[in-house]
């Protein structure tokens, strides 16, 4: 099937079930009254997952506001996570983070920060530490194609050009920065090509190929935790909704777009893939879906039935106080 092995594409579909299912449902709670904002991933679940499968449980992830998927790559728990979006005591960041700044330190996932591009120089700064510690650690960074073109992106490759870090810097390109096309905001028809600018290597793949994604992944992982350096990868996906779920997304794409790039759902072409080589069946699927779900409605109801901070408690994990 591919270099990366029937067993590893099967654990990478599961990975992108649950992602999917979690978006799903959470746009369920969101409609129903949760506060804040939700920026959905669905389409995108082959990049986090296929990286995520090769790393190690002390590695490192930064993500962005849109970082759900990425976080349960991580493996991170559904019941945390929801109780986040609940603005819940029992979540991740105790109801302060809200969906778009989970951070999940059991899992080494060192935070979500909406503000685009922040992540980057943050990602360069860990792997600097790994490095200076002599520890065999791979930092993952994850941004949006518009991340490229700020300051912090450029200062992070730098810095991680330099310094030889093992870190690895993702991008899901989903073609709009917000709802700017990429088309509009630079002349390269492939971002990755700024990585030639700081002498590390930079790939474009096929973000809806799982097997793709998976090989480079897996090469670059593999070269920061041997000393190798940097990575820059660049995945072409698609968000098949809107920037967040206030958005429509009607302004600035056509119907006719948004229907072709659902034809190339990475889920459903692994899938095919899968049944295809006899390396799951219909009922494998219909339990591990069945799983999901159950999973995920314990999660919603730990969610609903978790106790509200309390407001003596506002300012608590706020400040440090040096002594």
């Amino acid at each position: 099937m591919s270099k990366i092995g029937k067993e590893k594409l099967k654990e990478i579909y599961i990975i992108m079930l649950r992602i999917r299912a979690f978006e799903e449902r959470a746009i369920v709670e969101y409609h129903k009254g949760i506060p804040g904002f939700i920026h959905s991933s669905i389409g995108e679940e082959a990049i986090p997952a296929a990286v995520g499968a090769f790393l190690r449980g002390d590695d490192y992830l930064l993500t962005t506001h849109r970082g759900h998927g990425d976080i349960i790559a991580k493996g991170a728990r559904f019941d945390k996570m929801m109780a986040e979006l609940f603005a819940k005591e029992t979540g991740y960041c105790k109801g302060r983070g809200g969906s778009m700044h989970i951070v999940a330190t059991d899992r080494n996932m060192l935070g979500a920060t909406a503000i685009v591009g922040a992540g980057l120089p943050i990602a360069s700064g860990v792997a600097l530490g790994c490095k200076m510690q002599k520890l065999d650690r791979v930092t993952v960074c994850f941004f949006g194609d518009g991340a490229t073109c700020t300051g912090a992106f450029h200062e992070a490759l730098c810095f991680a050009s330099v310094w030889d870090l093992p870190v690895v810097f993702v991008c899901a390109n989903n073609l709009y920065s917000l709802s700017t096309p990429q088309k509009v905001y630079t002349k390269l028809e492939h971002i990755s090509d700024r990585a030639k600018a700081y002498g590390i290597p930079g790939v474009t793949v096929d973000g809806n190929d799982v097997a793709a994604v998976a090989e480079v992944a897996s090469e670059a992982i593999e070269r920061a935790r041997k000393g190798g350096g940097p990575t820059f990868i660049e995945g072409m996906t698609y968000r098949i909704y809107g920037h967040h779920m206030g958005d429509p997304g009607t302004s600035y794409r056509t119907k006719e777009e948004v229907e072709d790039w659902k034809k190339k759902d990475p889920i459903a072409r692994l899938q095919s893939r899968l049944l295809k080589a006899k390396v799951i069946t219909k009922s494998d699927i219909e339990e591990i879906q069945a799983d999901v779900n159950r999973e995920l409605d314990e999660a919603v109801k730990f969610a609903a039935e978790s106790p509200e901070p309390k407001i003596e408690d506002a300012l608590s994990g706020i400040y440090y106080t040096a002594r």
